[in-house]
C-alpha cells in the first residue's frame, strides 16, 4: 500500500474473530423459559438438551454456546430464582403483611410448574450437592428477604420485641406454608387457612 511521503501507513480495519457473535437475550430467555417447561413435564433425570433446545425453538448450539451442560443450565436457572425474589407486602399491621405473603406465595407453590420443579429438584438434592446448594439459595432467600423485611416493620411499630431471632422468624413464617403445599400436597387449602395461619404466626412471632 503507497502513502504520501510523511503520512504513517493506514492500519487495516480489526473484523471481529470468529464466533464472538453477541448473544440474543431473547434466545437466552427462551431457553431458560424451556428449561422450566421441560423440567416440569419429564423430571430432571429425563431432561436432555436436545428436549430444551426443541421446545425453545433453537439448535443444540445455541444452548451449549451458553452453558456446558444441562447441570449449569440447571443451576443457572435454580440460582436466578433467587433474585427475583417475593414482593414485600405493606399493609401497616404484622397480621396483614403475614396473610399478604401467604397469598402470594400460595399461589406461587400452586403453580402447575413449581408444584412439579421443586419436589423434582429436591429428590435430585439427595445426590447433587450442587443442585442441593443452588436450590437452597433460590428458596431460601427468597423468602428470607421477605421475612425480614416483614419484621422489622413488625419491630417498628412495636408488635414484636426488638431483636427476634431471624432464623427463629424465617422458619415460623416460611415453615407451615411450604410444608402443607409442597410436602403434604393434599388438594387446595382449607377456606379460612391462610386467615388462621397469618392470626397463628403473628401470635407465635409476638411470643418470641
Amino acid at each position: 500500500m503507497t502513502t504520501n511521503a510523511g503520512e504513517a501507513p493506514k492500519r487495516p480495519r480489526r473484523r471481529a474473530p470468529a464466533g464472538a457473535a453477541v448473544l440474543r437475550e431473547d434466545v437466552t430467555e427462551a431457553i431458560r423459559a424451556a428449561v422450566f417447561e421441560e423440567l416440569a413435564a419429564v423430571g430432571y433425570a429425563r431432561m436432555s438438551i436436545e428436549g430444551i433446545a426443541r421446545r425453545a425453538g433453537v439448535g443444540k448450539t445455541a444452548v451449549y454456546r451458553r452453558w456446558r451442560s444441562k447441570l449449569h443450565l440447571v443451576l443457572d436457572v435454580v440460582s436466578a430464582m433467587a433474585v427475583m425474589g417475593l414482593p414485600a407486602p405493606d399493609t401497616g399491621s404484622l397480621e396483614g403483611d403475614l396473610r399478604l405473603l401467604y397469598e402470594v406465595t400460595s399461589r406461587a407453590l400452586r403453580h402447575p410448574v413449581a408444584s412439579q420443579i421443586i419436589p423434582d429438584l429436591q429428590a435430585e438434592a439427595a445426590r447433587n450437592a450442587d443442585i442441593a446448594e443452588a436450590l437452597q439459595k433460590a428458596l431460601r432467600d427468597g423468602q428470607e428477604g421477605v421475612a425480614s423485611k416483614v419484621v422489622a416493620a413488625a419491630e417498628q411499630r412495636g408488635e414484636v420485641r426488638a431483636g427476634v431471632d431471624p432464623d427463629l422468624a424465617l422458619d415460623l413464617i416460611s415453615g407451615p406454608l411450604y410444608w402443607r403445599s409442597v410436602v403434604i400436597r393434599g388438594g387446595g387449602l382449607p377456606r379460612g387457612y391462610l386467615d388462621d395461619l397469618a392470626r397463628a404466626t403473628a401470635g407465635a412471632l409476638r411470643a418470641l
